[in-house]
């Protein structure tokens, strides 16, 4: 027998946009008053005539919403909004703590450390300090001398983090 979650228990979960939709869907969330984190880095662009420090979402196309069963078709029918991230057919709910180191990282002020440790692209990697720390990932590129960018596999979609050298250990294959 599986006993069921109670109806007004809230979860956070991924839900999925229409391509550069995240900042409608929030806006849309946050006037029917379902809370929502839509996490936001700032990157440099470069253009032909300039170059300019713009807000993007960390995760393309997604914005993650604490809702309860109640609420479920209430976020599912805003305006650009796709559907929930799935498996077997049913939403899966995104622990607390995964968005609570989520929003760490995007909070962590951008430090350079330097490190003598020796990587090669294609490494498995795992995150031993930080808001990602116990993260494994794959070694992508190296971005400058300090810096790397780690692919891992969440929410069906693949992010690259970039991390400081310093924060990461090789796993041995």
């Amino acid at each position: 027998m599986t006993v069921r979650k109670p109806i007004d228990q809230y979860q956070w979960f991924a839900l999925y946009t229409r391509s550069q939709s995240e900042r409608k869907v929030a806006i849309e969330l946050q006037h029917l008053g379902i809370e929502f984190f839509l996490p936001m880095i700032s990157r440099w662009r470069q253009w032909s005539d300039r170059k300019k420090k713009v807000d993007e979402p960390l995760f393309r196309s997604y914005v993650f919403v604490f809702i309860s069963e109640k609420e479920y078709f209430n976020a599912l029918n805003v305006p650009g909004a796709v559907r929930f991230v799935t498996f077997g057919g049913k939403a899966v709910s995104i622990p607390e703590n995964q968005i609570a180191a989520i929003r760490q990282y995007i909070k962590e002020p951008d430090e350079e450390e330097e490190s003598e440790l020796l990587l090669k692209e294609g490494e498995l990697v795992k995150i031993k300090a930080g808001p990602m720390e116990g993260l494994i990932g794959k070694l992508l590129k190296y971005k400058n001398k300090f810096r790397l960018i780690i692919q891992i596999d969440t929410i069906g979609q693949s992010i690259a983090l970039h991390i400081p050298r310093s924060r990461v250990e090789v796993l041995t294959k």
